[in-house]
């Protein structure tokens, strides 16, 4: 329908996980809708924390997953993610501004490789089965795997790997599940179907990734920009703007890519990001209203003929007309050195104008076709069938301004004067009484 909601998404300051879910959240999506669901996931080392909080002067809302003391992380130390800080390649990453590319990696060794406690992996076998025994929609759940299976396919590209080979580090998995998860939740509680998306802002320079130092956009981002054909403008401005679940988002759920020339802005949501760049790190939701007062449209094509018989302008017109021609005539003109000629007019719609381009160029001697693009104001109308007492006959019906006006068929009207032997404004007549008193 057209007056249905549409989701618009800013992305000046970039896109994460983390940023979208709390503007969902700001926009209305149901609080305890969205813990019970993530309660009901088999996945712990983890607790959720929803609160008002102020980012570049402006109140927004803030959602972060605060994993167990044992995972915590550098993602707030600004240093150390543009890799200014040597020796913390193998610390473990939160979620900050967003994901970042730390969460995301090839399966290459399982035990502790010399950390301080086990690392566990999961892939997408696992992260489905996680998914499929949440309690949640049909629709978030099939939103919620898509995004996942956007993001695998996309770091199987970075890491050259087979999509099931692609893993999630146990903490990053743990991030990426809450937040793909928590999203598609939100997302289908607003009964969002369309999202706008206009632009993706980057930043530039580089930022640390489990992989050690990655230039912006980091490679899985880069990826999904080049399989969605996502839109991309590079800021100058350092940091990680777009995180691979936040790219991940936009490609799955991304509707359209242009706003309405006119809407009207029913409710605003801000998501708080966690990282500190000189652009406000938040992300602005709006539900809107496209309010576009669609035109009617209709191409005019027109074209100045000197040189054809009248029995070949004749049978054009009827071939235009075949073809799905809205009206076809001929008006007189006099071309340069007073020759006299024909201007051909036909009103068609836009579909049509290459199929009756073909005709007149094939059929007449012209050598050119102008052609013009036009609104047009077109009166309520249908077809109906009255019962006179010469027989059935078609009428069209107009409105307007609550006034009805009754126009008779010629060829149903021609056909009962013909048959009855009378005259053919006897038929009209007969035709406009029953319209007056049936219609």
């Amino acid at each position: 329908m057209e007056n249905e909601n549409k989701l618009y998404l800013e992305c000046y300051s970039g896109i994460s996980g983390d940023m979208t879910v709390a503007a969902l959240l700001d926009l209305g999506a149901d609080e305890k809708v969205l813990r019970d669901v993530l309660e009901s996931l088999p996945v712990s080392g983890y607790r959720v924390e929803i609160k008002r909080v102020v980012k570049s002067g402006i109140d927004a809302s803030d959602f972060n997953v605060i994993l167990d003391e044992s995972h915590e992380n550098h993602d707030h130390d600004m240093e150390y993610l543009h890799g200014h800080e040597e020796g913390c390649e193998h610390h473990h990453h939160h979620h900050g501004h967003g994901e970042g590319c730390e969460h995301h990696h090839h399966h290459t060794h399982e035990g502790n490789g010399g950390h301080g406690h086990r690392h566990e992996h999961r892939g997408m076998r696992e992260i489905r089965r996680i998914i499929e025994q949440g309690r949640m929609t049909e629709r978030a759940r099939s939103i919620a795997l898509r995004i996942f299976e956007i993001l695998a396919e996309a770091e199987s590209k970075a890491h050259n790997v087979p999509v099931d080979e692609v893993h999630f580090h146990e903490v990053g998995a743990v991030d990426s599940i809450v937040d793909i998860v928590a999203a598609a939740v939100c997302l289908d509680n607003l009964d969002i179907k369309d999202v706008i998306v206009p632009i993706l802002c980057e930043g530039t320079g580089t930022v640390r990734c489990q992989h050690g130092i990655l230039p912006v956009p980091v490679p899985a981002v880069a990826n999904i920009m080049k399989s969605h054909s996502l839109p991309v403008r590079i800021v100058d401005a350092e940091g990680e703007f777009v995180t691979p679940t936040g790219a991940a988002i936009v490609a799955a759920v991304g509707t359209l890519r242009t706003l309405p020339k006119e809407f009207s802005v029913e409710k605003v949501g801000i998501g708080a990001g966690k990282r500190s760049y000189e652009r406000p790190g938040i992300l602005r939701a709006m539900l809107i209203q496209d309010r576009t007062r669609h035109q009617d449209m209709i191409c005019k094509l027109e074209s100045n003929i000197d040189d054809c018989s009248g029995e070949v302008l004749g049978y054009v017109m009827e071939r235009l007309f075949e073809a799905g021609a809205r009206d076809v005539h001929y008006t007189p003109v006099f071309m340069k050195k007073n020759r006299p000629a024909w201007q051909l007019n036909v009103i068609c719609m836009a579909e049509d104008v290459e199929k009756l381009e073909r005709i007149i160029f094939r059929e007449t001697t012209t050598i050119g076709i102008r052609r013009v693009q036009m609104e047009r104001t077109v009166l309520k109308r249908e077809e109906r069938t009255v019962s006179t007492v010469f027989g059935q006959a078609g009428v069209k019906v107009c409105e307007a301004r609550g006034v009805k006006r009754f126009y008779p068929e010629y060829e149903s009207a021609a056909k009962l004067a013909k048959e009855n032997q009378v005259p053919l404004s006897q038929v009209y007549e007969a035709v406009q009484k029953c319209c007056a008193n049936e219609l």
